[in-house]
C-alpha cells in the first residue's frame, strides 16, 4: 500500500511482460509457477500522508514484505494453501490484486486532491472555473473509489479465501462508475487548460513545480495524477478479464465476471467517445474552413462523421502509357482527406488553404497495389472511385512516401480489403502476435496507442518498421512502430491468448448471434 497507483501499475504490467518472456521461451505454457503468472505489486515502501487511505485489514502492517495473496501471514499460517488446487490459488492471486490495487488507486487519488487540489497557495492563483476544468468531478470520483474499496476489504475479511469480487465490481460500475465518463470526457478540456496556465501563469508553472518535488510525489508529474482516473477504469476491466480467464467455466463465478466485464466495457467505451467526440467536432469545424470547392460543394460537418487520415500523395499525370516519362514530370502533388464515410481530394492552394477536386463515399473506393517496377513507381497504387463527384467511375494512381505509407492509405481506404494476416475476429487458430514492451501514444488518426503488456495480433507490417494489429483485449485496431513489441514466438502462448480472448468475449458473441437471429426472422 505504499506504492502510488502510477508505481503499482508500472510495476505490475512490467511484470506481466516478464511472465510472458518466460511462457514464451518455454516449451510448455503450464511449466511456469502460480506465482509467475500473476502481475503484483512491487515490495512496498512505508509513507506518511496527513489523510490515510482505508486500510484492507489483511495489509495493515505497512512494513511487510509481501507481494502475494499467498504470502500473506494468514494465509501461510492457515494451511489453506495445501487444501486449494494451483487454479484456484491463481484465481485468489487475480482477485487479491484488485483489491490491493483499488487500494494503491484511492491513495493516489487522494495525493492529487490533498496535495495539489486544496493547496491554498494553488487555490488563490486559479480562477474557480479554471480550477472546475482542472479538477473536474474528482471529488466524485474519490468518493466512488473509496465506497467500492471498503466493499471489497469487507468481502476480504469475510473470509481468508476470497469469495468473489466481480459481483461488487458489477454492482458498482452500474451504480457509480458514471463518474469516470464524467471526468474522462473532459480530458480535452483539462489538458488545454493545463497548458494554457503553465504558459499563461508563471506563478502557477512555480506552485506545480515545487509540489512535484515534495516526496510524497515520488518524482511523479502532476499530469501523471489528472490521467489516473481515466488509467483506472481501462486497468480495471483488464483485471476483470484476468479473473474470468482464472475462473472454472459454466460457473457463478464466470457468470458475475462475464456481467462485470461487460458493463466496464460500456463504460470505457463511453469515456473513449466523450473524448473522441470533443476533439472530432473541433477538428471538422477546422477542415471545413481550409476547403474550397471547384466541384458540387459537400457539406463536411456532421455529426456522424470524422477524419481517419489526412495527408500528401504523389498522383501520377496523364494515361499509364506515360511510365516512360522523366519522374520529375510524372507526378504531382495531391491532398486527401480521408473521413469514416467520405474521401476528399484536394490540391494545395495559398493561404493553408485546400481546392476540392472530386470526391467519393468510402464504400465505393477500391485499392491496388502496383508491383514494384523500378524506384520511379516504388510504393504506387491505384486508386478506384466507383462513382465519384461526376457520378462516374474515376481512377487514380498515385505514389506514398515509404511502403508503410502505401500500406497505410491503402487499408484506411478500403478497410475490408485482406491483410497480410488474419484477424481476431476470423478466430483463426494461429496468427503473429506481439506485446507492447514500450507505450506508444498514436501521432495520427490511424495509429493506435498502447499501454505497456497490451498483446495485440499482427495483421500485417512493413519492410520500414511499421506493423497494423489488432489490440486482443478491445479488438481496436491501428498502426505501430514494430519498435514498441516483442513478437511472440511460442504457438501454445499464441493460442492459449486467442482462447482466453475468445472466451472473455463469449458474452458479446452470443449477443451478436441472438441479433443476428432476430434480424433473420
Amino acid at each position: 500500500l505504499g506504492l502510488l497507483y502510477q508505481e503499482y501499475r508500472d510495476k505490475s504490467t512490467r511484470q506481466e511482460i516478464e511472465t510472458r518472456r518466460l511462457q514464451d521461451s518455454q516449451t510448455d505454457p503450464e511449466e511456469s509457477s502460480p506465482s509467475d503468472e500473476t502481475p503484483s505489486e512491487a515490495e512496498p515502501t512505508s509513507t506518511t500522508e496527513s489523510k490515510a487511505p482505508p486500510q484492507i485489514s489483511l495489509l495493515r502492517n505497512s512494513n511487510s514484505r509481501f507481494n502475494l495473496w499467498q504470502d500473506l501471514p494468514e494465509i501461510r499460517s492457515s494451511g489453506v494453501l495445501s487444501i486449494l488446487q494451483p487454479d484456484e490459488i491463481k484465481l485468489q492471486e487475480a482477485m487479491f490484486e484488485l483489491v490491493t490495487s483499488e487500494a494503491s488507486y484511492y491513495k493516489s487519488l487522494n495525493l492529487l486532491v490533498s496535495h495539489f487540489m486544496e493547496n491554498e497557495r494553488l487555490k488563490k492563483i486559479l480562477h474557480q472555473s479554471e480550477a472546475h476544468i482542472l479538477f473536474s468531478n474528482v471529488l466524485d470520483v474519490m468518493a466512488v473509489s473509496e465506497r467500492f474499496l471498503l466493499d471489497l476489504e469487507q468481502r476480504v475479511e469475510e473470509n481468508i479465501v476470497i469469495s468473489d469480487v466481480c459481483d461488487i465490481v458489477y454492482q458498482h460500475t452500474v451504480n457509480h462508475f458514471s463518474v469516470y465518463i464524467t471526468y474522462v470526457s473532459n480530458q480535452t478540456y483539462q489538458e488545454r487548460a493545463y497548458k494554457q496556465l503553465l504558459q499563461d501563469k508563471p506563478a502557477f508553472r512555480e506552485v506545480i513545480s515545487q509540489l512535484e518535488l515534495d516526496p510524497k510525489c515520488k518524482g511523479l508529474s502532476f499530469s501523471s495524477f489528472l490521467i489516473l482516473p481515466f488509467q483506472r477504469i481501462t486497468r480495471l476491466k483488464l483485471l476483470v478479464q484476468n479473473i474470468l480467464k482464472k475462473v472454472e467455466e459454466k460457473s457463478d463465478r464466470e457468470t458475475t465476471a462475464l456481467d462485470a466485464h461487460k458493463e466496464l466495457e460500456t463504460v470505457v467505451k463511453a469515456c473513449n467517445e466523450g473524448v473522441r467526440k470533443m476533439s472530432r467536432t473541433e477538428q471538422m469545424i477546422s477542415i471545413q474552413k481550409k476547403l474550397e470547392f471547384k466541384i458540387k460543394s459537400v457539406p463536411i460537418i456532421s455529426h456522424s462523421r470524422w477524419l481517419l487520415k489526412q495527408g500528401e500523395l504523389q498522383q501520377m499525370n496523364g494515361p499509364k502509357t506515360s511510365r516512360t516519362l522523366r519522374t520529375k514530370k510524372l507526378f504531382r502533388e495531391i491532398y486527401l482527406f480521408l473521413f469514416n464515410d467520405l474521401l476528399v481530394i484536394c490540391r494545395q492552394i495559398p493561404g493553408d488553404k485546400y481546392q476540392v477536386f472530386d470526391s467519393a463515399p468510402r464504400g465505393l473506393l477500391r485499392v491496388e497495389e502496383l508491383e514494384d517496377q523500378g524506384q520511379s513507381l516504388a510504393n504506387v497504387f491505384i486508386l478506384r472511385l466507383l462513382e465519384n463527384a461526376d457520378d462516374r467511375e474515376a481512377s487514380y494512381m498515385l505514389k506514398a512516401s515509404s511502403q508503410s505509407e502505401m500500406k497505410r492509405w491503402m487499408i484506411s481506404l478500403a478497410p475490408n480489403r485482406r491483410t497480410k494476416f488474419v484477424s481476431f475476429t476470423s478466430r483463426l487458430v494461429d496468427c503473429p502476435q506481439i506485446q507492447c514492451v514500450h507505450p506508444y501514444v498514436a501521432q495520427q488518426p490511424d495509429e493506435l496507442s498502447l499501454e505497456l503488456a497490451d498483446v495485440l495480433n499482427i495483421l500485417d507490417k512493413t519492410d520500414d518498421g511499421w506493423i497494423f494489429g489488432e489490440r486482443l483485449h478491445d479488438q481496436e485496431r491501428g498502426w505501430f512502430p514494430s519498435s514498441m513489441g516483442e513478437e511472440i514466438l511460442n504457438p501454445k502462448i499464441r493460442a492459449q491468448n486467442l482462447k482466453e480472448c475468445f472466451r472473455v468475449h463469449k458474452s458479446d458473441d452470443s449477443q451478436r448471434r441472438k441479433l443476428g437471429s432476430r434480424n433473420r426472422q
